[in-house]
Formats: structure tokens, sequence, C-alpha cells
């Protein structure tokens, strides 16, 4: 009996001719792909809400809000992601070469699930950490309502600020205030996944 032959390795630039001819999303990380699942209802209306807000309030500058089908190229962890939310004010993301991914992103959403959790807080932020222009790393639970901000101070260190039983918080990098009430508007708190 034969040894099973190893998955094929992709380049990123493989990877990114070959994730726009399928039909479902998938993230890169070092050479291998993961197939995206869908999310609960809770996740999508949170991660909606809080790119509404974005959109609004970043209307006519030079920042613009992302959702979920729009991937992040992050070369030095060599990875491509799907952030829930993102927002970049960088003129390096308006050019024609970043219509499909972005790089330059200032701040990052994830809408928390217990199965990515653990991975959104750890390891995939350490790939996010790569991202020179990252200065807020935004963690939405959606199960209760509570918000992790990570920020990157001037010394380079991320510092936590909580967010639960606060009105709002303030993004200072775009300069934007997201009520917590518009960020939990129409989720059902006692719908549970099965």
């Amino acid at each position: 009996m034969g040894m099973p032959e190893a998955a094929p390795r992709f380049s990123i630039d493989d990877y990114m001719a070959w994730e726009a001819e399928q039909a479902e999303r998938h993230e890169y990380l070092n050479g291998e792909v993961f197939a995206m699942t869908g999310a609960r209802d809770a996740h999508n209306t949170i991660a909606l809400n809080i790119a509404g807000q974005l959109r609004e309030k970043l209307r006519g500058g030079p920042c613009r809000a992302f959702i979920a089908d729009m991937k992040l190229r992050v070369d030095a962890a060599d990875a491509v992601f799907y952030p829930d939310v993102m927002v970049t004010c960088d003129a390096r993301d308006k050019s024609p070469s970043a219509d499909t991914a972005k790089r330059y992103p200032r701040l990052i959403v994830e809408v928390l699930s217990e199965s990515t959790a653990a991975y959104d807080r750890g390891l995939k932020f350490e790939y996010y950490r790569n991202i020179e222009t990252l200065r807020e790393y935004l963690l939405v639970e959606q199960d209760r309502r509570h918000i992790d901000l990570f920020r990157r101070g001037e010394d380079g260190r991320w510092v936590l600020e909580s967010v639960g039983a606060k009105d709002s918080i303030e993004l200072l990098d775009p300069g934007v205030v997201l009520t917590l009430d518009a960020i939990y508007e129409d989720v059902d708190f006692s719908v549970r996944s099965q």
C-alpha cells in the first residue's frame, strides 16, 4: 500500500489566481488552503452593523471600509485572510492591483465564534501584527455584549481595552466612535447555534 500523496502547496500568487476561480472562499496560510464556513445570523448582523457605521462615518474621506468578501494579503506571514471588516486609508490599497486584496489596513475587525475565538485572539493576531499600517484590532463577541480592542502604541506595543458596559468605543485610527447599541442592533442573544 502506497503512502498518501501530500496535498499540493500553493505559492501566494498561485493561490490568488486559483481563489479567483472558486465558488467558495478559502484562506491561505503558508502554502495551504483552508475552506471558509458559513456564519451565524448574529455574526453577520454584527459585521454588517459595524461596516455600516464605519461606512457612514468615513464617507467622503480617504478611508474605506470593506466587509468579509475582500481579501487581506499579509505577505510577511505568507497568508491571505478574509477579515469580517477592515478599514484602509492607504493610497496603495486604491490601485488597480489592490482590486481583490488589500494589504495596508489601519483597522481589522473579527466577530468571534466558539470555533474561531482562540485562533482570532492568538495566532491570527500574531499574523496581523506583521502589518505595519495596522493600528487597531477589534474583537467582537457575538454571544454577549463585549468587545476587546487592541491598539498599537507609539512604542509598537499592543494595549488591550475591554468594553462591555460602556455605551461606545472610540477607534482612534481612523477617528470613529462606534456605539455598542448600533453594533448589537437586531442581535438576539437568546439564539444559540445547535
